[in-house]
């Protein structure tokens, strides 16, 4: 059975960049609505930072959300996605 209109399904994206020069796909990614787990651990920690810095800007610049869910793990969020937190309703 064909869906007359396509619709995209909600995607998540697993990044483990091993350079900088990866750092853009993450962020192509978010703009085509695509969420993104990045893992930055088989990187130094140096241009890991530097990554982190380039794709939360390239994020925040078309209004996703970013968080940060461990030492060396990421994600970023198009604006359509909601992040919820189980410590939210922790006082």
């Amino acid at each position: 059975m064909e869906i007359p209109f396509p619709q995209r399904l909600p995607e998540v994206v697993v990044m483990t960049p091993t350079d900088f020069d990866q750092a853009t796909e993450a962020v192509r990614a978010v703009q085509q609505q695509r969420t993104v787990v990045l893992h930055l651990g088989a990187m130094a920690s140096e241009d890991a930072q530097r990554t982190i810095d380039f794709v939360s800007g390239g994020v925040f610049a078309l209004d996703g959300q970013s968080e940060r869910l461990g030492d060396t793990v990421f994600l970023f969020a198009p604006a359509l996605v909601r992040i919820h937190h189980d410590r939210e309703s922790s006082p």
